[in-house]
């Protein structure tokens, strides 16, 4: 049986505005760049400023940059609109000035990869099923430099992809002309094919032979730095052994890192988000205007949207049709640009509240000097909501004096050293890297050792924390850092 009743609940919605505001928050400065310009394509009614100021006073800024709560859903108010050929002032820094002599210095972008390694194979004089084949080996090539799909599969692909009918056996032919190029190794299918490509192409000495011998009879006991097992297998002495060693060193363990394709190049140039620069004991803070340009809502629009409301012919539908779309593009015009507003004074607050609780480090660039810092902590002194600091932290850079570093790196876990102070962990990570350089390499401290060696430093952590520690620094177990 059909009932009908009432019932009465809360619900919360975001609206149009913090919609906006959230999407831009997550933004770095060239991602919201491209987000404005994209804005501007889609929306007629919201235009660069062409006479805004350059440059403003961060009190007049901050007064200006109350939040604006959203508008009423009455038919047409203007009184919102009439005013958007003010200056808008969302902008947080002032201009900064450009040393003199400094220039912007263009960069080339380099031959790619597989365009150095094709030019190679052109000179190899293959038939053309060859080169076709060889062009898709080189594209099939990992970032260092290695063949790590099998050959069988490689066959079907180009079977499938296009129509060629290759053995496995004549692709490997084809394989062995690409490891013939350079750089020495590319296209080895391991690192003991890839040492031994090197070594092949030099001048034959004593210790290179030695280290021939050892990597293709005993590469297992060699790569476990079982040295003891091949001064038995091979009768040889410390000093010729060092010698060999000293040839493999030498040699390229991944030579595809020598190049960086077009993509790669271009996302390693970060632009920073704020900078924060220490002269003569004290701290400037900025965020870099970059490409950013002034926002209003078009004129037009405004004067069209009075147009039709003013219009005798206003009941018409197709008055109010045209009506309700200006209306709608003005709105969204105007919630763009008081989300950038939000946005910028977000990211302005949190940065000077990291700064206030980073201060030493931003002084002197000691990684001892970070204070041991949580997104809560952020949030509890700015007002914010962790999710807010959460989404300003994440792919957002600061340029300082001692480098360009991700605000991510300046949050990191506490713990209580024997003095009873709270210690960042990378406190913690800066005192294990010191163990690490200053040990015995002919006998390297193992994590239980280090994890000792720490105790007695003040820091009481258990041996797995040790090892996290280690792994996340990149510095391998105790067994591969000995050296003869």
């Amino acid at each position: 049986m059909i009932r009908q009743q009432l019932t009465q609940k809360q619900q919360q919605k975001l609206s149009p505005l913090q919609i906006q505001q959230v999407k831009l928050l997550e933004l770095n400065s060239l991602e919201l760049e491209n987000r404005i310009n994209q804005e501007l394509e889609e929306n007629p009614a919201l235009e660069e400023d062409p006479d805004s100021a350059e440059n403003e006073e961060d009190e007049a800024f901050d007064d200006e940059l109350a939040f604006i709560e959203e508008g009423s859903n009455e038919d047409f108010t203007l009184g919102d609109y009439l005013t958007e050929d003010d200056i808008p002032d969302y902008r947080l820094q002032q201009k900064i000035d450009i040393p003199e002599g400094h220039r912007e210095i263009p960069y080339s972008e380099a031959e790619s990869f597989q365009e150095f390694m094709t030019d190679q194979l052109r000179l190899k004089h293959l038939s053309e099923e060859k080169f076709k084949v060889g062009e898709y080996l080189i594209g099939s090539i990992d970032d260092d430099g290695y063949m790590r799909r099998d050959l069988e599969a490689v066959s079907d692909d180009l079977a499938f992809q296009y129509g060629l009918d290759v053995p496995a056996e004549e692709i490997a032919e084809v394989l062995q002309v690409i490891q013939s190029l350079d750089p020495p190794g590319i296209g080895s299918i391991n690192l003991r094919q890839c040492l031994l490509l090197q070594l092949y192409r030099k001048e034959k000495t004593p210790g290179r032979q030695l280290a021939v011998h050892i990597l293709e009879d005993y590469f297992e006991i060699f790569s476990k730095r079982q040295f003891d097992k091949i001064f038995r297998a091979l009768s040889i002495g410390e000093e010729e052994l060092k010698s060999a060693m000293r040839e493999i060193t030498l040699l390229n363990p991944k030579p595809g890192n020598a190049w960086e394709s077009n993509m790669d190049t271009k996302m390693a140039q970060i632009t920073p988000d704020f900078i924060v620069e220490s002269i003569n004991g004290e701290l400037i803070f900025s965020m870099p205007k970059q490409n950013i340009p002034e926002l209003r809502v078009n004129k037009d629009y405004g004067d069209m949207l009075t147009l039709y409301t003013n219009a005798v012919t206003k009941n018409n539908s197709q008055t109010r049709d045209a009506a309700g779309f200006v209306k709608q593009k003005i709105d969204a015009a105007q919630w763009f640009i008081d989300a950038i507003r939000q946005r910028t004074v977000t990211l302005r607050n949190t940065m000077l509240t990291i700064i206030d609780i980073q201060r030493d480090f931003f002084l002197n660039g000691d990684d001892a000097d970070i204070k041991p810092m949580i997104l809560k902590d952020i949030a509890e002194r700015s007002g914010y909501d962790v999710s807010t600091v959460s989404r300003v932290s994440n792919c957002k850079y600061v340029q300082t004096n001692w480098g360009i570093f991700p605000l991510k790196y300046f949050f990191s876990e506490s713990m209580v050293n024997d003095e009873g102070e709270e210690v960042s962990n990378k406190e913690i990570k800066s005192t294990l890297k010191a163990l690490v350089d200053e040990e015995d390499k002919s006998a390297p401290l193992n994590d239980d050792a280090l994890t000792i060696a720490l105790e007695q430093k003040g820091y009481t952590i258990a041996r797995r924390t040790t090892a996290k520690y280690r792994e996340q620094m990149n510095i391998p177990v105790a067994r591969l850092r000995r050296v003869i």
